[in-house]
């Protein structure tokens, strides 16, 4: 089983505890996120040390209004690790609006050019800011990965598009109906699923800081919501995170 985003310097216990607890999950395989210059060397410091985590880099939207935006050569040296599989999280948050969105929309342009140009797949956040992510991501030509999907709105778009939709731990809540609906729509080979830890714990361990080792209750509420089981799920996603960040192939177990 895989988690395909959480942000492991983030967390506060240290990472070889949570992936430890994570591989008695059966979670084998984690990818971590870097959120400005310094978190990405910390990710990839992570990835470096502990089998099986892999680094996705990028500078987040609510950092654009500030200095971080400006270290985007950083980034582009960081991205070139052979641990960093993917740009992200990247995009648009016209909620939390913690940055100007002209800086935001230049930010975003300039890490999918950055993507275009090194062939790495992008890490979309995108919070009520729908119909300009889609039209700033129309023509990027590699794999799309919608983070913490939520915006059904946009499932058609993505769909058509061939992107993939990440579910994390809010797929879980009784609110959530919406949010299952979509996932039941999902193609086999276009679903993933993350943690986002430390945020968004899911059904049953909503209220807690989240893990890695959590993503196997996100899978199953997917599984039960597309009616499916939750072991051919988990190694379906476990293939589409494969493809979409070009992981090497894990040998299946005997």
């Amino acid at each position: 089983m895989i988690d395909t985003h959480a942000h492991l310097d983030g967390c506060e216990e240290p990472p070889e505890a949570l992936l430890a607890r994570a591989r008695v999950a059966g979670v084998e395989r984690v990818i971590t996120i870097g959120s400005g210059i310094d978190s990405c060397r910390a990710a990839l410091a992570i990835a470096d040390c502990e089998p099986g985590v892999y680094a996705v880099l990028g500078i987040h939207p609510h950092q654009a209004g500030g200095p971080e935006a400006e270290r985007l050569p950083e980034l582009r040296e960081l991205l070139l690790h052979e641990r960093a599989v993917a740009v992200g999280e990247t995009g648009l948050d016209f909620y939390r609006d913690w940055a100007p969105n002209d800086r935001q929309r230049s930010l975003f342009a300039a890490q999918l050019e950055l993507a275009g140009e090194l062939g790495k797949p992008v890490v979309i956040h995108n919070r009520d800011a729908d119909s300009e992510t889609s039209a700033a991501l129309a023509g990027f030509e590699e794999p799309v990965i919608l983070h913490c999907f939520s915006s059904p709105g946009l499932v058609e778009l993505a769909l058509e598009r061939g992107y993939y939709l990440s579910f994390a731990g809010n797929v879980t809540y009784p609110s959530a109906e919406e949010l299952r609906k979509a996932a039941r729509r999902v193609p086999a080979n276009r679903i993933l699923a993350e943690t986002d830890s430390p945020y968004l714990a899911p059904v049953p361990r909503r209220g807690r800081p989240n893990e890695p080792a959590n993503v196997v209750h996100t899978v199953a509420a997917l599984a039960a919501a597309r009616g499916e089981d939750a072991a051919e799920l988990a190694a379906q996603i476990e293939a589409n995170a494969t493809d979409a960040f070009s992981l090497p192939v894990v040998s299946p177990a005997r």
